[in-house]
């Protein structure tokens, strides 16, 4: 890995103040003095791209193109990550999971891989990867073949109806949802003795959802088309075509069968399977967790792992409970039900409340009071932080923030990832290695440099910085944002950190 160069540039514009606030403002900002601190770290990775550390390059690559987790990595990073990270298969685990990529990828290479997921759709999507390396090929090919020969509207049954919740009301064209009601129906009389072949069928409804409905994912919501009737405003969205349910789900089971069968002409896979069916060999499933990682990191043993791939919530506003609100629905969840994950989850969004007594309670349980008290006092005491947090509640005072709680949101966020960062960095022996894909944010003019805050978090529990990869091309702010404060790039950056 030679594609490395230094960064150039300079830290980020102090906010700019009125004359008489120059008397006791130091020369350089908190954030500029991180920058300094940390700027011999940051490296120019030319070796990665926004392709690489996001789902997009998932698309193309079996198995993991079954099912579209937008806010996941590619397993091609993975592979970059432990082929250039670590030294020899251990135990890796993703205190993120999302769809899975890190265990799977991980537990290709011959690692035994551990998650944790909160959501019911990541662990929905993981469990049936899992499926998918223990059904029987021939068999699911000619389950698949059985279904489609059917006529699914004979198979309604209320037993299978989707229980809206109200964010998901009026979703689909009435003749596909009761087409999906039908086709869930039938699979579950035929194949509920075949659990494997069961839950690949599952996958197959599940993972076309947005493509038969009126929505589409759009970060912080879902977009609704005009033909729902739900579309308001000046600017009619339009998704453009919505797939036929028997179209979308023919397609959607060929895929899995034939990716099952090794038998696509595309000669990419055929390498892809080949490998897979070599390193099979040393494969062991990936374990999972379901739940909050601060509950459940704190649980584990010092030391018990050797290498942390993960991709946390970034901190810029997306709700997951809102985006996939029709999985969601599709998984029995009701509006109570998505309205507690939306509580549980990292705070990323500016409806997120508080975790302190949630936490400070479950350091007490486990009897770690003083490591808690610890945590809580490497937060108040990131300068950089503070001065970022200062900085938006003054903005906020002054109605400047296009949402008043998003200065909490930032607090909320980086006292969680604190409270993550002393649990990853205990748990990993010394030389093991976190690997870390994060975004920078920019609220009302003023970046949040996440790259440099966490790392230094991570300094304050025992781990450093070898580096900090940035991508060639960083993100661009919102539209909002370029038309108050101009475009900017904030880095998009992968971390390496070690157990010192």
């Amino acid at each position: 890995m030679n594609n490395l160069e230094l960064v150039e540039g300079s830290a980020p514009n102090p906010k700019k103040v009125n004359i008489k606030a120059l008397t006791y403002r130091p020369l350089l900002s908190e954030r500029d003095l991180l920058f300094k601190k940390y700027s011999h770290k940051l490296r120019v990775n030319t070796d990665l791209d926004r392709t690489l550390v996001s789902f997009q390059a998932n698309r193309t690559t079996p198995f993991f193109n079954w099912f579209k987790y937008r806010e996941g990595f590619s397993s091609n990073l993975v592979r970059y990550i432990i082929e250039n990270v670590s030294s020899r298969p251990g135990t890796l685990l993703d205190p993120f999971a999302g769809s899975g990529t890190a265990l799977f990828e991980g537990a290709e290479q011959g690692w035994v891989t551990e998650g944790i997921e909160l959501l019911p759709v990541g662990v929905f999507a993981i469990k049936a990867r899992s499926a998918s390396k223990r059904v029987n090929a021939l068999k699911f090919k000619k389950a698949v073949e059985a279904v489609l020969r059917e006529d699914f509207k004979k198979y309604y049954d209320e037993a299978f109806q989707f229980q809206h919740i109200p964010i998901t009301e009026n979703a689909f064209p009435k003749g596909a949802e009761k087409e999906l009601v039908g086709y869930r129906s039938l699979i579950n009389r035929k194949y509920k003795n075949n659990p494997d072949i069961l839950t690949l069928l599952e996958l197959g409804s599940f993972s076309i959802l947005e493509e038969i409905s009126f929505t589409r994912k759009d970060g912080q919501y879902l977009r609704w088309d005009h033909r729902s009737g739900r579309s308001s405003g000046k600017s009619q969205f339009d998704k453009g075509k919505i797939d036929k349910f028997r179209e979308a789900i023919s397609l959607k089971l060929n895929r899995i069968s034939n990716d099952l069968l090794n038998i696509d002409s595309n000669p990419q896979q055929n390498l892809f399977m080949e490998k897979r069916s070599v390193l099979n060999n040393n494969y062991i499933e990936p374990i999972l967790k379901q739940g909050s990682c601060l509950k459940i990191l704190p649980q584990f043993k010092d030391g018990s792992v050797d290498l942390i791939i993960t991709s946390p919530p970034y901190c810029n506003r997306y709700d997951y409970t809102r985006t996939y609100a029709l999985e969601l629905v599709y998984l029995d969840a009701n509006a109570d039900d998505v309205k507690s994950m939306r509580q549980d989850l990292l705070s990323c969004t500016v409806e997120n409340r508080e975790k302190v007594s949630q936490l400070r309670e479950v350091y007490i349980s486990l009897g770690k009071l003083e490591a808690f008290n610890h945590i809580y006092n490497v937060f108040n005491s990131q300068a950089a932080l503070q001065e970022v947090l200062s900085l938006l509640d003054g903005l906020a005072a002054e109605d400047k923030l296009n949402n008043p709680n998003i200065a909490k949101m930032v607090r909320n966020y980086f006292f969680e990832m604190c409270f993550s960062l002393r649990e990853m960095a205990r748990i990993l022996p010394p030389g093991g290695k976190l690997v870390m894909v994060n975004d920078n944010v920019q609220y009302a003019g003023e970046e949040v440099p996440v790259d440099l805050i966490i790392c230094n978090f991570a300094e304050s529990f025992g781990l450093k910085t070898n580096a900090i990869w940035v991508l060639p091309r960083g993100k661009g702010n919102s539209s909002q944002q370029m038309g108050d404060h101009g475009r900017t790039e904030l880095r998009k950056c992968v971390y390496v950190l070690e157990k010192a």
